[in-house]
C-alpha cells in the first residue's frame, strides 16, 4: 500500500533557485520538501559569478558567501577575437564562488532551517486542486504548491510538453576550474567565433573558465581540446589565459542542448523558477543572480497563498507579472546582444565605437542587471 506524504510546498530541483526558496519558506514556517536527483556536493556547468543585487537578501537568509572565501568582483573586461577590448567598473559588482561550494553550503543552511531533503528523481507531477508528485523510488507526495527549479533542460520539460523543448537548441557549454594568475576583482567575457568565454576567480585561488559555443561550429572538431585550440584560443586574451593556467579537473564538464528561447513562467499550475523559467545569455553574466531573485519573488507570493491572502489564480497571475517585470526585458536584451555579437564584424565595429565612448557600456550592463532586492523578513 502506497503511503502518501503531505507538504505545503514541494520544490523540484536543488540548484540556487530551489535551495534559496526552500530556506526562505522554511524560515517562514512553511512545511517544504526539496527533491534533488544528484548527491551533493557536485560541480555544475556555470559561470559562477553572482551579481551583488542578491547579496543583502542572501545575507538576511543567513548565507554569507565571503565566509567561504568568495572573491569580490568589481570590474569587467569585454574582448573580441581580434584583441579589441574595453574595461568597465561594475556599479553593483558581484562575487565569485563555485557552485560546488555554494550549493552545498546552502543545502546545509536549508537543512538547519527545517527543510526536508529527498535525494530522488521526480517522474510525474499532476494537478487536481492540489498536486501529486511521484518519484523514481516510488514516493508519493501531496502538496498545495509545486515549484519547478529543475534547471535548463529536464525530462520533466518533455513530460510537461513545454514549448521550448520542441525547438532546436544549438548551444553547448563547457566548464572547468584552473590554477593561474588572473586579477581577483575582474570578470572577463571574451568573444570567439560562435561563442563567449567567461573567466573569474573563485575560492581557494582557483579560476572558473566557462564557455558557451554554437554546436554547429563545435562539431567540426574531434573534441574540446581541438576546439579550444582551433577556435577558443584565437581570442588573444583567452590564448594567454589558457597558456598560463593549469586545469584542476580530470576533464572539463560539458552540457548540450541549451535553449535561450522564451519559456512559460507558470506551466500546469507549477511555478517555474531559475533557469526553468528563463535562461539569460552568459554574455550578460547574471543567471545566478536571476535564479536567486526569482526564488525570492516566488517565495513571497507562495507565503501569501498559503496564508489565504490570495487565490491560486492570483498567485499564478501575480508571479508571472512580477517575474516579467523583473526579468523579461533583461532576457530580451540578452538575446539581442548575443545575436549581434555572434556576427564577428559587428562585435569588432561595436568594440571600436565603445573605445571612443566607454560610458556607453554602463547602460548596457544596467539593462541586464537589476537593483538590490529586499531582505528576507518573516513578517
Amino acid at each position: 500500500m502506497d503511503i502518501t506524504e503531505e507538504f505545503d510546498v514541494v520544490i523540484v530541483g536543488g540548484g540556487l533557485a530551489g535551495l534559496t526558496s526552500a530556506i526562505h519558506l522554511a524560515k517562514s514556517g512553511v512545511r517544504v520538501i526539496l527533491i534533488e536527483k544528484q548527491q551533493y556536493p557536485f560541480h555544475k556547468v556555470c559561470g559562477e559569478y553572482v551579481s551583488n543585487e542578491v547579496l543583502t537578501y542572501l545575507n538576511s537568509l543567513g548565507f554569507d558567501p565571503f565566509q567561504f572565501d568568495a572573491k569580490k568582483i568589481e570590474r569587467l573586461i569585454l574582448s573580441t577575437p581580434s584583441g579589441k577590448f574595453i574595461e568597465s567598473k561594475l556599479d553593483l559588482g558581484g562575487f565569485g564562488l563555485s557552485r560546488y561550494t555554494m550549493d552545498n553550503e546552502l543545502l546545509k543552511l536549508a537543512l538547519s532551517s527545517g527543510v526536508l531533503w529527498l535525494n530522488d528523481q521526480v517522474t510525474e507531477i499532476n494537478f487536481n486542486d492540489s498536486f501529486t508528485v511521484k518519484t523514481k523510488n516510488e514516493r508519493i507526495l501531496k502538496a498545495k504548491v509545486v515549484l519547478g527549479a529543475f534547471g535548463k533542460r529536464s525530462n520533466l520539460d518533455i513530460k510537461l510538453n513545454r514549448n521550448f523543448i520542441q525547438k532546436e537548441s544549438p548551444f553547448l557549454a563547457v566548464k572547468a576550474h584552473y590554477t593561474g594568475a588572473f586579477p581577483e576583482d575582474l570578470v572577463g567575457l571574451h568573444h570567439f567565433e560562435g561563442g563567449y568565454c567567461g573567466v573569474s576567480n573563485i575560492e581557494k585561488n582557483k579560476l572558473n573558465i566557462c564557455y558557451i559555443a554554437d554546436y554547429r561550429i563545435f562539431k567540426r572538431y574531434k573534441n574540446t581540446d581541438e576546439f579550444e585550440e582551433q577556435v577558443v584560443r584565437k581570442n588573444v586574451f583567452l590564448k594567454e589565459i589558457f597558456e598560463k593556467s593549469e586545469i584542476t579537473f580530470e576533464k572539463p564538464l560539458a552540457i548540450s542542448q541549451i535553449s535561450f528561447d522564451q519559456k512559460s513562467v507558470v506551466e500546469h499550475h507549477i511555478l517555474m523558477c531559475g533557469d526553468s523559467a528563463g535562461l539569460i545569455h552568459p554574455l550578460c553574466g547574471n543567471g545566478m543572480g536571476m535564479a536567486i531573485h526569482s526564488a525570492q519573488i516566488a517565495s513571497n507570493l507562495i507565503i501569501q497563498f498559503l496564508s489565504q491572502q490570495i487565490s491560486r489564480e492570483k498567485l499564478e497571475e501575480t508571479y508571472q507579472l512580477q517575474w516579467n517585470k523583473a526579468f523579461k526585458s533583461r532576457l530580451q536584451v540578452g538575446r539581442n546582444l548575443a545575436k549581434l555579437f555572434r556576427m564577428n564584424r559587428f562585435s569588432e565595429v561595436s568594440m571600436s565605437l565603445l573605445k571612443f565612448a566607454p560610458m556607453a557600456l554602463d547602460p548596457i550592463i544596467r539593462l541586464t542587471h537589476g537593483k538590490p532586492i529586499k531582505e528576507f523578513s518573516r513578517s
